[in-house]
């Protein structure tokens, strides 16, 4: 490739800066995530499992997989799970709880399918100092849950996030499952990274995450959270996690994650094309997300100005990695020129071979810390190279359509509005109880922490 330069040298100087750009960000992401450490056990811990978690899980189908997460999550001895469903799902889900533990399980029900209002009301009946939201396919390692406690002993800590992997939903891997498996593996890097370098994160992740619950009772954020619309007329039902990361950035509160295999949880993802369809909602999320992170809110740059430069990169990543193959394609074509009239003395296959090749290197080299413990997935290496193409033409069509609010991969999941106006006009049948005044902790005075006036605006897993 060297030999091609020497045709029109200055055309490539941009591009090879793009590059040296992207992985010079991209070794600085790996060099914190190595020396990025996991917060200790503490030897007196302030806050027990038994005593201060309660466990809300938000779900409408839970399934077979639901018993082995709760069984997973019970090995952690949490004071109490709260399973928050639809009424018409009350039923199957009370026999769901009883088969497991019906003395730690209760099952709260909400007028219709809508996770914010279920997660709400769970809020709302929570009596211990943490809560800590789960997906109903979540599976826990046993040491999960005092390793997340871990992170509170800092009465700044407001949220808590972990680490993941993918559980098949069958006896192996399909491709679909691989691939968001090669997405978990990079996510742990950037987040332990993150965090390590500014304390930060991007998304306390909704699949397992844990807070203080003073901050989650107060009435602010339960009117804001069930009350989310994008440009003020479009109601949000997911992008819950989002949110939640928000409001602590925006109210003071440090966030931290526990990138270690002792807070590893397995979760399952879509094992067919139906994955694209849980990407594009995330995709649409994280742009509604970020783009009131940087532009409307705008605590970030301060609180966390590493984790607003990797929004600002995500803005711009789709733009540079399609600039590649355009690249390519506009060289082949002068290849095929004569010299004489204008062309490219290098041959259009060498072009070709050493694109190709340059991409299995540097993405392989991406994915290593995955094929470290699952080398069999090395075959999968040049699909996950055609999904980034594909994921950087989807994330330019969700910036277009990031008025398309609904679910896309879960049945029953109505008009939020409506489901909003209804659990709005019924009336609770018991009181929102706070739990006991223990240590919380108060943001720093040197900022204000309120909600920004266009937020009053703001705006499940699968």
């Amino acid at each position: 490739m060297l030999r091609l330069t020497s045709d029109k040298f200055p055309v490539f100087i941009p591009f090879g800066v793009i590059g040296f750009y992207r992985y010079l960000w991209y070794f600085i992401r790996v060099a914190a995530s190595l020396t990025y450490r996991p917060v200790p056990l503490p030897e007196n811990p302030t806050y027990l499992a038994e005593e201060d978690v309660t466990i809300v899980v938000p779900t409408i189908d839970a399934g077979e997989e639901f018993k082995e997460a709760a069984h997973s999550w019970l090995v952690g001895n949490p004071k109490e799970i709260l399973i928050i469903t639809e009424e018409k799902m009350l039923e199957p889900l009370q026999e769901l709880a009883n088969s497991v533990d019906p003395q730690r399980i209760r099952v709260l029900t909400v007028p219709y399918a809508n996770k914010r209002l279920q997660m709400s009301h769970g809020i709302k009946n929570v009596t211990t100092d943490i809560i800590v939201f789960a997906d109903d396919d979540a599976i826990w390692p046993p040491t999960l849950l005092p390793y997340v406690l871990a992170c509170f002993e800092d009465q700044k800590i407001g949220g808590v996030g972990t680490s993941q992997r993918v559980q098949p939903v069958g006896t192996r891997m399909t491709v679909w499952e691989v691939l968001a498996a090669f997405r978990l593996s990079i996510r742990n890097i950037e987040i332990s990274a993150s965090a390590h370098i500014d304390g930060g994160i991007p998304c306390l992740s909704g699949r397992t995450a844990a807070y203080r619950t003073v901050i989650l009772k107060d009435p602010e954020f339960l009117h804001g959270f069930t009350h989310d619309f994008w440009l003020g007329k479009y109601q949000l039902n997911s992008g819950d996690d989002k949110f939640l990361t928000r409001w602590m950035v925006s109210h003071g509160w440090g966030t931290y994650v526990q990138c270690c295999k002792e807070a590893e949880l397995l979760s399952t993802m879509k094992p067919n094309w139906r994955f694209l369809k849980q990407v594009l909602r995330w995709t649409r999320n994280t742009w509604r997300s970020d783009i009131r992170s940087l532009f409307t809110e705008r605590y970030i740059w301060t609180a966390h100005p590493y984790v607003a430069y990797t929004m600002v990169d995500k803005l711009i990543n789709p733009l540079t990695l399609l600039v590649g193959p355009v690249l390519v394609a506009y060289i082949v074509y002068k290849s095929t020129i004569p010299v004489d009239d204008g062309g490219y003395h290098l041959p259009w296959w060498n072009v070709v071979v050493s694109y190709l090749v340059w991409l299995l290197a540097t993405r392989t080299m991406k994915l290593l810390p995955h094929l470290w413990s699952r080398p069999q997935d090395i075959i999968h290496v040049p699909a996950f190279i055609l999904f980034g193409y594909y994921f950087a033409i989807m994330k330019i069509y969700a910036l277009f359509t990031l008025h398309e609010t609904g679910w896309g991969t879960r049945a029953g999941i109505g008009d939020p509005t409506a489901a909003t106006a209804a659990a709005d006009n019924k009336t609770d049948a018991s009181p929102m109880v706070m739990p006991d005044e223990k240590d919380y902790a108060t943001p720093s005075p040197d900022r204000h922490y309120h909600q920004h006036p266009m937020e009053m605006q703001v705006g499940y897993a699968r």
